[in-house]
């Protein structure tokens, strides 16, 4: 493919949303006009299914039922939308992927590595980023910021924000071990310190790449 395909990950709070936007402006002022999206959503199908998976009340998923609908929402994603751009040269910026399967679904459910990866398989092809930017942070403060974010915004999407502490921690080893397992396509940044140092090693990492 002809296009470039990034996605950005971490434990909840760590910064993805003002990175990426952060990132797009760089990019598009260097002519590149990067697509931004997210998972699960980046098409109406997903969108819908974000509501259904991310909302606070919502339904009681099984963690292999969670882990379906987040695979039907990105079959599509990735059919509709990320394919095609990547064909037509673009680079595409997307807020999470399959690190965080990996992660929530997987280190955090508790269901294999195996199944999801052969699920992933199923849904995309295999495709994966050319580089997964993993922004690491405390979870307290992640999920405090979190939080707050949801609350400013009026978002109703806390439901794993609800989860216990446990939960998290072990995402978050989860997504320092797919860094350590694939550091040829896996990036970690500190997203513990201020937005800027944050926001501009991202840049950087993703600059060296395009020079690549």
């Amino acid at each position: 493919m002809a296009g470039l395909f990034i996605s950005l990950d971490g434990v909840d709070g760590g910064g993805k949303t003002g990175a990426i936007a952060a990132l797009s402006e760089i990019l598009a002022a260097q002519g590149r006009a990067p697509l931004l999206t997210r998972e699960p959503g980046g098409t109406e199908p997903g969108l819908a299914l974000r509501k259904l998976l991310l909302a606070e009340n919502s339904f009681d998923w099984t963690a292999r039922a969670e882990l379906l609908l987040m695979h039907a929402a990105r079959a599509q994603h990735v059919e509709r939308i990320i394919r095609p751009a990547l064909a037509a040269g673009q680079v595409v910026l997307c807020d999470r992927y399959v690190a965080a399967s990996l992660a929530f679904q997987g280190a955090g459910r508790g269901l294999p590595q195996g199944e999801i990866l052969a699920l992933h398989r199923i849904a995309t092809g295999d495709l994966w980023p050319d580089l997964t930017v993993i922004l690491d942070i405390d979870v307290r403060r992640g999920l405090a910021r979190s939080r707050r974010r949801n609350a400013e915004a009026a978002l109703d999407e806390g439901r794993f924000e609800a989860l216990d502490l446990d939960f998290h921690e072990r995402v978050r080893r989860s997504y320092l071990e797919q860094a350590t397992a694939w550091p040829e396509r896996y990036a970690v940044i500190d997203a513990d310190r201020p937005q800027e140092a944050v926001q501009r090693d991202v840049q950087l990492r993703v600059q060296a790449l395009l020079g690549r």
